[in-house]
This record gives C-alpha cells, structure tokens and sequence, in this order.
C-alpha cells in the first residue's frame, strides 16, 4: 500500500535556523532536485504496490537515495548513513524537518529494487529527459552513436575454477541437505580442493596440465551433482526451488565443460563463464587489452552533451545493425519529435544499407567517407572532418560514466539489476550535465 506524503509548503528545517535564514537554493542538490518531475514520478511509484498491506517507503526517499547512490558513487549502507548527516540530502529526498534517526535499513534498497525492476528505471529516465527537453537544457541536433560493453563485477574466467565454484556450491548444499535426511555422502571435497589449490598456484600451466586439471574436476563434479540430485530426491520436505534451479545450472555447466574436454573445443553456444550470473555471455571486443569482456553489450547515443541507452543485451550483437541504427533514430524521434539533422559513428557504420537508410530515404547527413577509391584531384569532404572530430565527445562520456559513475563494474547482482545500474549510472551523470548547463 502506498500513501504518499504532504509536503511542506514554507521554509524547509526552519528548526535549524531559530534566528532566521535558510538552506542556500544555490546547493547543487537543491538544484538538481528543481529538474526531476517529483510528481510524476511518485505517481508512476505508486502504481508499483497495492491498494492493502503495510505502507510503502516514501516515493521521493526512494528515488532520491537511488539518484544519490549513483551520483556519489556510494554504497547502499553509505547513502543511507549519509543522509542522517546531510541536510541537503533530506530535502532532495523530500524531508522537512531535520531527521537523525535511521529512516530506512540499506536492506530496503534492494528489495524495492527488485520489486521496481528495470522498468520503473526506464520510466524514471523518459520523465526526467522530457522535462529537460521541455525546459531547453537538452536540445535536439546531430546524433553521436556507438557501443560498448559494460563490464559485470565478475572473476575472470576459467575452466578450472568455474568447475571448482560449482563444485564448491555442490558439497555445501550436499551437506547442508544430508544432515536434514539423516545420510551422508563421501564427497572427496578435501582431495579436490587440494588439486584446485595445485593448478592456481601453479604459474606456468601447459595445455596438457590444464586439461588434466579440468578433467579431474569434471569427475569431481560430476560425482557430486549424483549426490546433491539423490539428496534432493530423499527429501521429505520442500527443497528450495533456488537450489533446484542452480543445481540446473550447474548441470548445463557440467555439460558444456564435458563437450568441450571431450572433442577438444575451445568454445561452445551460450557458453556460462560464471556460475553466480550464469546470464553473463563472452563479448568479443578484439581491443587491445580487452580482446574479450563479460557484460551486456549497449548500444548509445550521444545529444548535444547527454548520452542515452538504447539497445541492450547480454548477447553480442553488431550496434552497427540496420535494425540497431533504425531504433537509434526512432529513439530521437521519439524524445525531440524530429529526425536528427547528422548522424555520426565510426567506419563500422558506414555499411551500404546505413549509407541508403541515413542519406536516400531518411534523408540525414552521415560523416562516412565516401566509397570507392580516394581521388587525387578532389579533396576530401570537410565537413565529414569536422563530424568525425566530434565523435571523440561520446568516447569522452563513455569513458567518464564508466569511470566516475560505476559503469566499469556492474554491482546489482540479477540480469535486470544490470540494466537498473547502467540506467540509473547514466542519468546520474546526465543530472550532473545538465546542472552545469543551469
């Protein structure tokens, strides 16, 4: 059930100024505020509980300890101390009196996350870009695209240790289960965390010691999965349906590390690199120090200084793709109401069906070079010149959201946790944008 709450109409904390004065409205945390649509916002917050039950957290808490985590960069236990600290903070989040007691537990944030999903953020960012739109801090010119993976907060991967993670989980449950049924089952753990121990400190592995490694471990595990699978049948109470479905993931890991031991493969379809996100896929970059990257792929577009998501997935895909380009453009459509006067991406874009999209029957002017061989008498397009010059602007912001908003490691632990955090890691940097445009 959600009330909802009466906000205050006169001067906010007046308990901290018996002898007059105010907060300064010149605070950067006052002034982001003025921009986000709190109304709107709380309305579509509400449409997320019943009308029966306990009454929900308050809609502007939630959504400004969720913004401030992502601006800041803090924790959920962090963001919630500071806000016992931070008047400013309290009135973002729309308190009017000083509060020193804890108002939530940083528990709350999770679960409200995962009841809001990715959705709620979603609808979040389309109501806070209209307002600046609305209010010009955004305006609609040329398009600036590209891709990039957003890295998940994973080891790096490898066939030994993914086994030895499955493994692991496999004998805590194997015990954890036995004892309830009263039996127990020999499940080698010792021997095996042994070998495991062996081959990670081991630094000059040989492609015959790997594949004996994995080999054992492949037996290892196969064992135990019989034992943890006999557990479960001899239960006679309810097992819980996590364990069953991780016990199906650990299943089709078995499966794939055994096809390709057993063929000598080096790469399988829907390969699981981590057992805890078995959503996480390989990406294929083929960048220099980064030939290979676990995360969702995105596909983004930059406006007048402002990125925005518009494609994203966990399996790889081309953000070159005619159909990616056509969404791009509808997105634009969509959010300024008309086509975008230039389109800019690198050389990956200049396919023939982009060029006959973007210039014959969209009519927007690329930046591709033209095709064919270079000419020696006519000189080269000034104007592609200066559009791939700025291209360089939404590498910058790619590489300032990953590196100051939290984007270069994915923390919320789900496959939509992963889309809330990319989103909510966008909009807060283009929050921070735009109060520099005020």
């Amino acid at each position: 059930m959600y009330k909802g709450k009466d906000r205050k109409s006169g001067y906010l904390f007046e308990e901290l100024f018996p002898f007059g004065g105010s907060l300064d409205e010149n605070n950067r945390w006052l002034k982001i505020s003025s921009l986000l649509p709190w109304e709107e916002l709380e309305r579509k917050y509400r449409s997320y509980f019943s009308d029966k039950g306990r009454p929900a957290l308050d809609g502007k808490l939630v959504i400004g300890l969720l913004l401030l985590k992502h601006m800041t960069g803090a924790s959920d236990k962090e963001v919630t101390q500071r806000l016992r600290e931070n008047p400013y903070w309290q009135a973002f989040c729309g308190f009017d009196n000083f509060v020193t007691d804890e108002v939530l537990n940083s528990s709350s944030l999770t679960k409200l996350r995962k009841r809001l999903g990715a959705g709620y953020m979603k609808e979040l960012e389309v109501l806070t870009y209209k307002t600046l739109i609305d209010r010009k801090i955004i305006r609609g010119k040329g398009m600036l695209v590209d891709g990039t993976v957003f890295p998940e907060n994973i080891k790096y991967p490898n066939d030994v240790g993914l086994l030895n993670d499955v493994r692991e989980w496999l004998v805590e449950n194997i015990t954890k289960i036995g004892k309830k049924v009263g039996k127990r089952y020999r499940t080698y753990k010792r021997t095996a965390r042994k070998k495991y121990l062996k081959f990670s400190k081991t630094r000059r592995k040989t492609r015959k010691f790997i594949r004996g490694s994995r080999k054992k471990m492949l037996q290892h595990v196969r064992r135990n999965i019989r034992q943890l699978t006999d557990a479960i049948e001899a239960a006679t109470f309810p097992v819980d349906r996590v364990i069953k479905a991780k016990l199906e993931t650990a299943r089709e890991i078995y499966e794939q590390q055994m096809t390709m031991h057993s063929k000598n493969l080096r790469r399988v379809n829907n390969r699981i690199v981590s057992f805890n996100r078995d959503y996480v896929r390989p990406i294929k970059r083929g960048k220099a120090g980064k030939d290979v990257e676990f995360g969702p792929k995105a596909a983004l577009t930059q406006v007048d200084g402002f990125l925005f998501l518009d494609k994203l997935s966990h399996d790889n895909f081309s953000e070159a793709a005619e159909d990616v380009v056509k969404e791009q453009i509808e997105n634009y459509e969509e959010k300024f109401g008309k086509r975008p006067d230039t389109f800019t991406g690198d050389q990956l874009y200049g396919s023939r069906n982009n060029r006959k999209l973007l210039e014959q029957e969209l009519e927007i002017r690329s930046s591709f070079v033209s095709l064919g061989r270079k000419s020696k008498t006519k000189e080269p397009d000034r104007r592609v010149k200066v559009l791939q010059k700025e291209r360089n602007r939404i590498e910058g912001s790619l590489g300032t959201v990953k590196e100051h908003y939290g984007l270069s490691r994915i923390k919320y632990h789900s496959k939509e946790g992963a889309e809330q955090w990319i989103r909510l890691g966008i909009l807060g940097m283009n929050l921070k944008t735009a109060l520099a445009r005020m």
